[in-house]
């Protein structure tokens, strides 16, 4: 279920007043589909089309929508697009239940190649952030800048554990609210009147009334130490490779990735920084949304936009 275009626009227009994000003023993004290497993807596409692209992806299990206030903070300068990736959102299951990274990683090069960006500008959160990482690593070149939040080739287990947890402990909520309080046991740093509303965006009510999630939750349920093994190798063998400006974002509260890991990811990237969010656990962009765009705007602001940047 998704919101009606009024409601969409009043949830906005509160998440705006209670995040305190500077908005030149409301919008709703387009939502377009399109196929890609024979499954169809959904992303949203919030305007501003002739400026620097910039493409947003979402942790595991969330969708396109969870940027939408970074989104809508930054279009007037921006292009900015979110892809809901594979058996995420309203973008079609992988049919062979691939979610490995290279699967991903190709996802997003045929998306580019799609809309045919150019000097963008790559955000990704968590999982997200893994897969642009792995992109980056084969398409530095075509990037103008590398934004991953709250990930790295280093994660730790328990919190990763504990996100796991939560989105497998329900299968099916008797209720909207039900699901809300479910969440917000997870992570009590979010508004209830707005977490109700976005969560509307990741929910699709059965035919008996129940709902479940619209993420496919049968790969989410154990932790290969293979594959987290091999998954770190590959993300570490990308990281030289990125030479696009590159900010690592950490939330002050994860327990997913901490202090030590974002230096140490900063430090081996060959043109990494790395800045701290207060007042943010794992998904930055939910709990602090102001001072994540407003970091992103200024790191962008000095690395690419800047003369002589880039």
């Amino acid at each position: 279920m998704s919101l009606s275009r009024d409601d969409y626009l009043d949830h906005l227009r509160t998440a705006v007043e209670v995040a305190g994000v500077p908005v030149a003023r409301l919008a709703l993004p387009e939502e377009h589909d399109v196929v890609l290497r024979g499954m169809r993807f959904h992303y949203l596409d919030w305007g501003s089309a002739g400026k620097r692209p910039i493409l947003f992806l979402h942790g595991g299990g969330l969708t396109a929508h969870t940027w939408d206030l970074v989104c809508l903070a930054l279009r007037e300068d921006y292009h900015c697009l979110a892809l809901d990736q594979r058996g995420h959102g309203d973008s079609e299951w992988s049919p062979t239940m691939d979610y490995s990274l290279e699967a991903h990683r190709e996802d997003i090069a045929a998306f580019v190649d799609h809309l045919g960006l150019e000097r963008f500008v790559l955000v990704g959160m968590s999982m997200g952030g893994a897969n642009g990482l792995a992109y980056a690593g084969t398409a530095a070149g075509r990037l103008a800048a590398l934004v991953l939040v709250d990930v790295g080739p280093e994660v730790r287990t328990e919190g990763v554990r504990r996100i796991r947890e939560f989105t497998m402990a329900v299968s099916e909520f008797d209720s909207v609210e039900h699901a809300v309080e479910h969440a917000l046991a997870f992570n009590p740093r979010r508004d209830p009147t707005l977490l109700r509303r976005s969560l509307l965006h990741n929910l699709r009510q059965q035919p008996n009334g129940k709902w479940v999630w619209k993420y496919d939750r049968r790969h989410r349920g154990r932790l290969d130490p293979e594959e987290v093994a091999r998954r770190r190798a590959a993300l570490w063998a990308a990281v030289p490779k990125v030479t696009c400006p590159t900010l690592v974002v950490r939330g002050a509260r994860s327990d997913v990735f901490l202090d030590e890991d974002a230096e140490r990811l900063a430090a081996r990237l060959p043109r990494g920084e790395w800045v701290r969010i207060e007042g943010a656990g794992h998904t930055v962009q939910g709990d602090n949304p102001r001072a994540l765009t407003a970091e992103i705007r200024a790191f962008l602001a000095r690395r690419v936009e800047a003369p002589g940047a880039g």
